[in-house]
């Protein structure tokens, strides 16, 4: 098949390797725009542009697909199907009806649970025991689409956002090879998702703000979840704090230590190995964590080269 292939971030890339790798022809890479990275303001391509060049695929980046400018050059691609992985910009009908398969999203979900920007950071985060990738035939709505392949995967008990992004990631370029088979021999059967979703919203750099009047089971896996980005964060001594790994300390086993209850984000317990933060409901026992300005340590290291009461509240100013 002649493929147009559209996606963005890291995630995508290797969909875009296996498709480049296969049988098929990828006659084409959409992209979005380069953008200005750091201090420099320096562009930067993204890793699906990235990827692209590095094998002399042709890249086109509009602005804005919608506006009907690049309607013309997909059709003088003519592509059979157009696979589409995290590209960043809804495709209006036209480009939808435009091949002969249409349109293929692989998203990284079990849908039609957690559609929308950031499901993989907020399977983690909502504890779900497993997660996955769905392969759908993209229509007008976000995730909206008929599922046409579904693949589970158990998430570990100290899964986070980003260990759970490279695992899903490898699975999406064998699971579109099968679908494009598929395809090709009229056998899709494509799968209504139904009324009942979930929505993944949009994470940013607030989402990470720890509220430690929330239980630690919860504030445990917020931190699994935001891992590596965008993070979460406390506040020590005026500076940003951020806590990269913490183990769960439920209410009883607390009270068998004899460490009373202190108040929401006050440090209860602090030795040369252990730092636990009391939260609403049992308490955060730090295992690595990051003091603005300095590396990220483990706790031992940590405490090490810090002086820091028990009995200090942690908190944003």
């Amino acid at each position: 098949m002649r493929i147009v292939f559209m996606g963005t971030p890291d995630f995508a890339v290797p969909t875009l390797e296996t498709l480049i790798q296969s049988e098929h022809e990828v006659v084409g890479v959409v992209t979005q725009p380069d953008r200005p990275k750091g201090r420099s303001g320096k562009l930067q391509f993204s890793p699906v542009k990235e990827a692209a060049v590095e094998v002399q695929i042709p890249v086109f980046q509009p602005e804005r697909i919608k506006d009907g400018t690049f309607y013309p050059v997909l059709q003088e691609l003519n592509p059979d199907v157009i696979i589409v992985v995290a590209f960043g910009q809804i495709l209006p009908k036209e480009i939808l009806e435009l091949p002969k398969y249409g349109c293929m999203n692989v998203h990284a979900s079990l849908l039609p649970k957690l559609r929308g920007a950031a499901p993989i950071q907020w399977s983690v985060i909502d504890g779900d025991p497993e997660s996955g990738v769905t392969i759908m035939q993209m229509d007008e709505g976000l995730d909206t689409g008929d599922m046409l392949m579904v693949q589970k995967y158990t998430l570990d008990a100290k899964e986070t956002g980003g260990s759970l992004f490279d695992k899903l990631s490898q699975l999406g370029g064998p699971m579109i090879l099968e679908v494009l088979k598929q395809a090709e021999a009229g056998e899709l059967h494509p799968v209504p998702q139904g009324e009942e979703y979930t929505y993944a919203k949009m994470l940013s750099k607030e989402t990470g703000k720890l509220d430690f009047t929330r239980p630690a089971v919860e504030l445990e896996r917020l931190i699994r979840g935001l891992n590596p980005w965008p993070s979460c964060y406390t506040g020590l001594q005026g500076k940003m704090l951020k806590i990269w790994d913490a183990d769960i300390v439920d209410a009883e086993q607390q009270a068998a230590e004899q460490i009373e209850k202190g108040r929401c984000g006050q440090i209860v317990l602090i030795d040369k190995n252990r730092l636990w933060i009391q939260t609403g409901d049992g308490c955060l026992s730090v295992q690595s964590l990051q003091l603005a300005g300095k590396k990220r340590m483990n706790i031992a290291d940590f405490l090490r080269g810090m002086q820091i009461d028990c009995g200090t509240i942690l908190a944003c100013d």
